[in-house]
């Protein structure tokens, strides 16, 4: 819970910190059309991955396979678009990092191991 308001705190101050800076460094109408630009088509790109990733969680499901990465790619692509559509730059690299399935296929065993422990303590109940 710690870490939640921490980066509550930290994560927009940096935000703020680079968009000024950017603000300065490139001028106003620069970063405004960077900040619209990774918005679009960071919408967009989480639209096309999105698809592809629910295609494939409905075709594991539609054969009786288990959808674990499936749908913890779904997940990632879910929480990458969001944080794409957020203004900043800080948001928009994890937002493009969690869209591509390089990245994602190194993020995802920690996400796995975290499911696990969370499971293994009881605080995930399956079934």
């Amino acid at each position: 819970m710690k870490w939640l308001i921490l980066s509550f705190i930290a994560i927009p101050t940096a935000e703020l910190a680079l968009l000024i800076y950017s603000g300065k460094t490139l001028g106003l109408f620069p970063t405004i059309a960077i900040i619209l630009l990774t918005g679009v088509g960071g919408a967009y790109m989480a639209k096309r991955q999105g698809m592809k990733a629910w295609n494939e969680l409905r075709t594991r499901m539609a054969t009786m396979e288990t959808p674990g990465n499936a749908l913890i790619d779904s997940v990632c692509i879910f929480f990458g678009g969001i944080l794409l559509i957020m203004p900043g730059f800080i948001t928009d690299i994890v937002g493009i990092m969690l869209l591509f399935k390089g990245p994602r296929n190194f993020i995802r065993p920690f996400i796995q191991k975290w499911i696990y422990n969370k499971m293994k303590n009881g605080r995930i109940i399956m079934m």
